[in-house]
């Protein structure tokens, strides 16, 4: 297993190396991979080695070779070094890269569908999101639908835990506290609708602008996981954060649908396998980040607290009605409720 996170590569230089190398090869680099001989995957990841992703997707990779007798194996690129997510699903189109982690919202623009999983209250908890969100029963037709026109197939997904409302002058303990105050969102009709729902004002800003923009006062809060809200040192300039678990929000493995039919019946049976058993181990360590991020959050002066959550289900239900519109929404929506019941 190798992975880039020491090498000096430039993601202008390495996205255009790696498209040419996919022309003049159908299938997204089945030519490297004919007969089943297998090849080394380049995964593309947009956190750093010390995020549970990585940290997943490094093992993912050990035991596919391992199953494999060496003939599978995966090389994973953090820190967007191949580029940002919308940039990494061309390249899986295109066979330029094999797989890429990407969110949700990036999925919604291609299928609607996938709204579903970003919308607030269909989940309740990480655990009622990883009972469904690798079932093929509940979520294979959705999974599958991009193979045909964007070449490459959705695998599963990994939590980006419960997200949660931080602010700089607090605590928030119901939707009242959060009127017209100016929220970080990302740019998303979803995101959009739930800031307003809840009387706040919607800013759509960078992820990497959210601490000076808190800093500044640009913005009174913004909303996401404890570890990213540790990691990325908003609790110092944003101290109260409060359990709105309003959502809970999804990453998705996605690989080109070329490479998925070079592997023989054997291997893509231990690919599957494997990949189950990195998001077993993903939600083992999400949970022990989470709960070293809470405490070194507390230790630098952070507060958390509980809300009344029903009064922010209450606010944020009507959201359903607003983007579950089609049948096939519909249909993928009641499948989850049913299964996490």
């Amino acid at each position: 297993m190798r992975t880039t996170s020491r090498l000096a590569l430039t993601g202008i230089a390495t996205v255009a190396a790696l498209t040419l190398a996919a022309c003049g090869g159908s299938g997204g680099g089945s030519d490297s991979a004919a007969g089943g001989d297998g090849k080394t995957m380049k995964l593309a990841l947009n956190q750093n080695e010390e995020h549970p992703s990585f940290i997943a997707l490094e093992a993912f990779g050990e035991e596919l070779s391992e199953a494999t007798d060496g003939r599978w194996d995966i090389e994973v690129y953090p820190n967007a070094t191949l580029g940002a997510q919308d940039e990494t699903i061309q390249l899986v189109s295109d066979g330029g890269v094999d797989l890429s982690i990407v969110s949700a919202p990036q999925l919604e623009n291609l299928n609607k569908d996938f709204v579903i999983f970003s919308l607030p209250t269909v989940f309740d908890s990480v655990e009622s999101q990883m009972a469904v969100i690798n079932d093929p029963a509940v979520v294979g037709d959705v999974y599958g639908s991009l193979e045909e026109s964007h070449s490459f197939s959705v695998i599963g997904g990994i939590t980006q835990g419960a997200r949660s409302f931080y602010v700089k002058d607090g605590p928030v303990e119901t939707p009242a506290d959060l009127e017209g105050k100016k929220i970080r969102v990302q740019e998303s009709p979803v995101f959009i609708a739930m800031i307003e729902a809840l009387g706040a004002s919607p800013t759509p800003m960078a992820y990497g602008e959210v601490y000076t923009g808190l800093q500044s006062g640009v913005i009174d809060g913004a909303e996401n996981n404890e570890v990213s809200y540790f990691t990325q040192k908003h609790f110092e300039v944003a101290p109260y954060f409060s359990y709105t678990n309003h959502l809970v929000g999804a990453d998705f493995l996605i690989a080109n649908t070329g490479v998925l039919d070079s592997m023989t019946e054997e291997d893509r049976a231990a690919f599957d396998e494997a990949w189950q058993n990195t998001a077993d181990n993903h939600t083992q360590l999400w949970g022990e980040a989470t709960e070293k991020a809470i405490t070194d959050a507390e230790a630098g002066g952070a507060t958390f607290n509980e809300v009344d959550a029903q009064a922010f289900t209450d606010a944020l239900s009507p959201l359903i009605d607003q983007f579950v519109t089609s049948d096939s929404q519909r249909a993928l929506y009641d499948a989850i409720a049913a299964a996490t019941e």
